[in-house]
Formats: structure tokens, C-alpha cells, sequence
């Protein structure tokens, strides 16, 4: 993991330079990101709205025509999640396993109303994936062992592993019957905006929506998680060096 402890080390340095430059405290920036963000991890999940149609539906209020009413609504619900993120970082309000369905509920909302904020009742197989989701009565214990977990290692792993680590135990276990994956990076994006760190912005390209599934693939059959720990680190040190460059760092 020497590879990844010196990007880990890079990521605090260019920290501490955002922490001197503050632009994570600029409303305008914010709000642009957080419309860049919606585009990509709803992309991720197949949603064909472009940038700028996903800008004009949430600055606008406008509908886009020749799109479904559930693209337009995963826009609205996802931008919705991530001003609550925002909410819940400036309230210091802590992760619990209430707050993860609240989240879900949030993504889900107007879209499956049975489901959303619900753990799934069914036995579930994730498409093009050999990774077999646990079982629902398996759920209730395997969540509550998730924020346990949480809860007793927030203080000793560093801010990106926590957060990349969270994301990918709630992928494996897929609680929810639709909205895992965009559930899990936004609670992930959770963690590192309450310790002071930039967003994991993943790509909804083809090249970068299989490097993020494979990496996920090979947590989810036991396999090594550095190739996951990386690509998000990756993702978080992009995004510490635009900022750094938008803001004249």
C-alpha cells in the first residue's frame, strides 16, 4: 500500500492548501459542482440527460423533451440529496443508519414510493456482476454491523479510507431494491465533505463507469480493495487540484 499511503499523503498537502483558499465556501462553485455531480453519478446508473439538460432542469425548472419523467426526477432527487449532505455537514449531524435510509428515501422519492427509504424484501442479482447480494432477513444485521463499523474506525482511518471503505460495504450488502449505488457515493461523499475534503466525483464515461464497477467487483468477491481505495483517492485528488486551479491556488 506504499503507493497508496504517499497518495494519501498528497491529498492532505493539497487539503491544506484548499483549507488557505477556502473554496469550498463559495455558494457559486458549490452550486456548479453539485450539478456536475448529479450528471455524473446518475450517468453512472444509465441516465441519458446531458450536462447542460441537467443544469436547465434544476436552475430552470424546465423539462426536457423526449426524456422520461424518471430521469427527471433522479436529477431532482439527487441534487435535492446533495444539498442535504451539505445540511447535515454544517449541522455536524452524525452518520447512523436512520440517516442512510433517509438519504435513499431522497433518491428514491416520487420514483418507487414502496421502496424508497425501505431495505428490499426480495433476494436481488445485481446485472453483469458475479457478486451475489446477501439475503433480505440478512439485512437488518448486516446494516447495523455497517455503522457499527463506522462508528469504530471514524476516528482512527484516515478521512479517504473511511469514506471509500463505507462506500464499498454498502454496495456489497445493496440494502435497497434500486438507488444502492447512488446512495453509497453519496454517503461516501458524506463522510469526506464532514472531514473537510473535496467530493469523489466518479465519471459517468464508459472507460470510467467499468474501471469503478471492476474495482467494486473485486471488494465484492473478497478480493483485494486497493484497486477500489486508489480510484477513489484518485477521484478526490483530481478534484483538490481543480479547485486549487479554480480558485487561483
Amino acid at each position: 500500500m506504499n503507493e497508496y499511503s504517499a497518495l494519501l499523503g498528497e491529498i492532505d498537502e493539497l487539503k491544506k492548501q484548499l483549507d488557505t483558499l477556502r473554496p469550498l465556501e463559495n455558494p457559486s462553485l458549490l452550486h456548479g459542482l453539485d450539478i456536475e455531480y448529479t450528471y455524473e453519478s446518475n450517468r453512472i446508473e444509465g441516465n441519458t440527460l446531458t450536462l447542460r439538460e441537467t443544469e436547465i432542469i434544476i436552475n430552470k425548472g424546465l423539462t426536457v423533451g423526449g426524456k422520461s419523467m424518471r430521469e427527471h426526477l433522479e436529477t431532482i432527487n439527487h441534487h435535492e440529496a446533495v444539498l442535504f449532505l451539505r445540511d447535515l455537514v454544517q449541522n455536524g449531524t452524525p452518520l447512523s443508519e436512520s440517516l442512510v435510509r433517509q438519504i435513499h428515501s431522497l433518491v428514491l422519492r416520487g420514483i418507487d414510493r414502496d421502496n424508497a427509504g425501505r431495505y428490499r424484501t426480495v433476494p436481488v442479482m445485481i446485472s453483469g456482476s458475479r457478486h451475489t447480494p446477501p439475503q433480505p432477513w440478512q439485512l437488518p444485521s448486516l446494516m447495523e454491523a455497517c455503522c457499527r463499523w463506522y462508528d469504530e474506525e471514524r476516528l482512527s482511518l484516515h478521512p479517504v479510507t473511511l469514506a471509500a471503505e463505507l462506500h464499498e460495504r454498502l454496495a456489497t450488502i445493496h440494502p435497497f431494491i434500486d438507488g444502492n449505488g447512488r446512495t453509497a457515493r453519496l454517503i461516501m461523499n458524506l463522510v469526506l465533505l464532514g472531514a473537510g475534503y473535496p467530493i469523489a466525483n466518479i465519471g459517468g464515461d464508459t472507460e470510467s463507469r467499468l474501471s469503478y464497477y471492476n474495482s467494486l467487483e473485486t471488494c465484492n468477491l473478497g478480493g483485494d480493495k486497493s484497486g477500489f481505495l486508489m480510484l477513489i483517492a484518485g477521484e478526490i485528488r483530481k478534484m483538490a487540484k481543480r479547485l486549487i486551479e479554480i480558485s487561483g491556488g
